[in-house]
């Protein structure tokens, strides 16, 4: 299972967007309190459009306890990390990903990367931005882990009722 943990987010859109991406991926979300918004905020919905009522998600008090409740592999997004998102094998579908992503104005303390700094990436990027924009960095990662799994059981073609129609016609 794939899953997105998002420490302390700050931004309501931004959390809209990843919920909407997390329903497209079938993935799992994680979020970590204090939240800097409340997920009843009208924001929150309109990045969502209809389809947060169809997100999996999970709020936690604090990092520790969802440690306590998690097990699996725990990747880290951080402009500290010295390897590239790429660099990582997600193949295996019986594993628990999670790819932690922090809060958009400081992203993730040093004291929680440094026991697992052997797990923290970066999505490369020029020097003249310091980091993506937290929704975009989800979308890249759940994808190259999705990638590495030939995408499970997602839709690779849209069911459509006039898809065969198009295509028998598609000269």
């Amino acid at each position: 299972m794939i899953n997105v943990v998002l420490y302390e987010p700050e931004i309501p859109a931004n959390t809209g967007n990843i919920m909407r991406t997390c329903v497209a991926t079938g993935t799992h979300l994680h979020l970590i309190k204090p939240l800097g918004f409340s997920l009843e905020d009208k924001y929150v919905k309109r990045c969502g459009v209809n389809y947060i009522d169809k997100c999996v998600y999970i709020i936690y008090e604090n990092i520790d306890e969802f440690f306590e409740k998690n097990e699996g592999t725990f990747y880290f997004l951080t402009r500290y990390g010295q390897k590239p998102h790429t660099s990582f094998d997600y193949s295996n579908k019986d594993e628990n990903i999670y790819f932690i992503f922090g809060k958009e104005s400081t992203g993730i303390p040093l004291d929680i990367l440094k026991p697992h700094f052997d797990k923290c990436m970066r999505i490369p990027m020029t020097s003249d931005v310091r980091a993506l924009n937290v929704s975009n960095s989800v979308a890249i990662m759940v994808y190259e882990a999705l990638r590495q799994q030939d995408f499970r059981d997602l839709l690779k073609y849209e069911p459509h009722k006039d898809r065969d129609i198009i295509i028998k016609n598609g000269d």
